[in-house]
């Protein structure tokens, strides 16, 4: 053995103190962004059923979701919001009373520090359940962009801190970053869904959102998985578009692509751990099949060394307490 030449790699493993002491990728509780599902209506705090522990709430009880998120140290939310009324224009997203405008409202009069991105989408609140207009049978990129570009200007308005469009339609960055930019809005970011695949993952989302599409699916404007290279045409457009922020979603079987991102675009990354990947975790852990703190943060810390800047996630809550906890 004493002729062998090898590298002693566990040199820097022998302890907890030393594996912390070279450790490379951390999470920390501003990497976080947490979403947030608010219904129209009184009295309501739903759980989602696809989803343990996320819950649907109205604005009444939007304080004390706030107050536990603002104790973690939590420092930004994503609001989605689900109304009472659909119609095939997705009016609701656009109204200055829309639900995550009044939210945005609230958040920001009574947590003037919290971050509030806004989704900007319109499947939520079409009847149809898709992301725009729907003409022949399938959605009209041109003139959902209008449509798209006047919800950003409300949630702008409200008071929103960050346009996060999720549509997927071509131009969508641009027309929104005009539209923000002719309101008076040259200093709200834009946070693109610059790749966002037509996903299984999106399942439990679509129970919490109410937004399951009616006919067909989303694949025509959504990026098929199998696919690299297009994502990188997709990060591209937007960039030149100006977008601020670059998400990819969803998280765990993308890793790969938030890598390409990092490493190909000098702007945050940002990637979505969505609900289906979420409550496969939670069903292992009620099953007691897995350690939820360990597998959490692992899954987590693998994001941020992948290159994500920043995770919208449902386990923020909860790796909010365990980081704490370190």
């Amino acid at each position: 053995m004493s002729q062998l030449e090898f590298s002693r790699h566990r040199r820097l493993r022998t302890s907890a103190s030393l594996r912390s002491l070279v450790r490379e990728n951390f999470l920390r509780l501003e990497d976080l962004i947490y979403p947030l599902f608010i219904l129209e209506g009184e009295n309501k705090r739903e759980e989602v059923r696809s989803m343990p522990g996320v819950f649907r709430v109205s604005m009444d009880n939007l304080k004390t979701e706030m107050d536990e998120i603002v104790s973690l140290g939590i420092k930004s939310v994503l609001l989605f919001g689900i109304p009472d009324e659909k119609d095939a224009c997705g009016t609701e997203a656009y109204h200055d009373h829309g639900i995550v405008q009044v939210a945005t409202r609230y958040i920001k009069e009574h947590y003037p520090e919290m971050i509030v991105v806004a989704d900007t989408c319109l499947c939520e609140y079409t009847d149809h359940g898709h992301c725009g207009l729907i003409e022949n049978g399938d959605v009209d990129n041109d003139s959902s962009l209008e449509l798209l570009v006047k919800t950003a200007v409300s949630q702008a308005e409200a008071g929103a801190d960050i346009i996060a469009p999720s549509n997927m339609m071509d131009g969508f960055v641009a027309a929104i970053r005009a539209g923000l930019d002719k309101a008076g809005f040259e200093n709200i970011p834009v946070m693109s869904y610059a790749v966002k695949y037509a996903s299984a993952f999106y399942g439990p989302f679509r129970d919490a959102a109410d937004s399951t599409p009616q006919f067909g699916d989303r694949k025509t404007y959504q990026m098929d998985p199998a696919n690299r290279l297009e994502a990188m045409r997709e990060a591209e457009s937007d960039v030149k578009e100006g977008a601020d922020f670059l998400i990819v979603k969803p998280g765990m079987p993308y890793l790969d692509i938030v890598r390409d991102v990092k490493n190909n675009y000098n702007l945050p990354v940002v990637i979505y751990n969505v609900s289906g990947e979420y409550s496969m975790v939670k069903a292992a852990a009620q099953n007691d099949w897995i350690d939820e703190k360990a597998v959490v943060m692992e899954m987590l810390t693998g994001m941020k060394r992948a290159g994500a800047d920043l995770i919208i996630t449902y386990h923020a809550k909860d790796a909010a307490r365990w980081l704490k906890e370190q």
